[in-house]
């Protein structure tokens, strides 16, 4: 990613939380595009980040990418201590593990038939 205008003109449009129990985040506008990467990284939902996009001029940056400006070098606002954003995909033993309880080993399945 090369330069970054933070003191630009942003717009932020979360994404829509489906099981999101707090109230739906929408549209929202800046003076400054630092701010909105403040606000998008500290205060929305981890899961509305997902599916966030900025955008500031003519261009459009995805979550993962408003996540990489607020981490940058060069962001000028101080940061509030955050989690650690959720993986965007499940983690291949994790499907695995969750697929091996949802259907029981043939072991078990022959004990209980005898």
């Amino acid at each position: 990613m090369g330069a970054f205008d933070f003191s630009a003109e942003a717009e932020l449009f979360p994404s829509r939380a489906r099981a999101s129990r707090r109230q739906p985040v929408g549209y929202k506008r800046f003076a400054r595009a630092a701010d909105a990467i403040q606000f998008a990284v500290e205060e929305l939902p981890a899961e509305s980040l997902i599916g966030a996009y900025l955008e500031v001029g003519e261009e459009r940056f995805s979550g993962q990418e408003i996540r990489r400006l607020y981490d940058r070098a060069d962001y000028p606002l101080q940061r509030r201590e955050t989690e650690t954003p959720p993986p965007l995909e499940p983690a291949p033993d994790a499907t695995r593990a969750s697929s091996l309880a949802a259907h029981p080993s043939s072991k078990k399945t022959a004990r209980a038939r005898s």
